[in-house]
């Protein structure tokens, strides 16, 4: 199920997925957000608005339809780069880290996160 029409979206939607992986968005996480959106969205007029509304479109969603969301849509937009796809990642990290510390389930949705970046760039290696 792939429900983002461009790349940057996709990414705006990983950013607030690892912002709750330990169950709710700190207000650090938000503010990391909304600073990497700056590089995402250069021309973005109301970064707050669009985070905010994204986030609304994230909370409605079926939890257990989340990772098949991400999976179909990493292998949507595999004319991405490799680089880019793993700069998402590192921007994750910096998510999940923004407010001190890392919880477990932090931990394993960046764990399950690279493992999808990485089969995917296996996959379009392998073709």
């Amino acid at each position: 199920m792939v429900i983002h029409n461009n790349f940057q979206d996709f990414v705006l939607f990983l950013y607030i997925h690892m912002g709750y992986a330990d169950g709710f968005l700190h207000p650090t996480e938000e503010e990391v957000i909304l600073h990497k959106m700056s590089k995402v969205f250069p021309s973005e007029g109301n970064p707050k608005k669009k985070l905010d509304d994204a986030i609304v479109q994230y909370t409605k969603l079926d939890q257990g339809k989340v990772m098949e969301i991400i999976k179909t849509t990493f292998k949507h937009f595999d004319h991405v780069k490799f680089a880019a796809k793993y700069k998402v990642y590192t921007d994750m990290y910096d998510i999940v880290n923004a407010d001190g510390k890392i919880e477990e389930s932090e931990t394993l949705a960046l764990e399950t996160l690279k493992e999808i970046i990485n089969m995917n760039s296996e996959a379009k290696q392998a073709s």
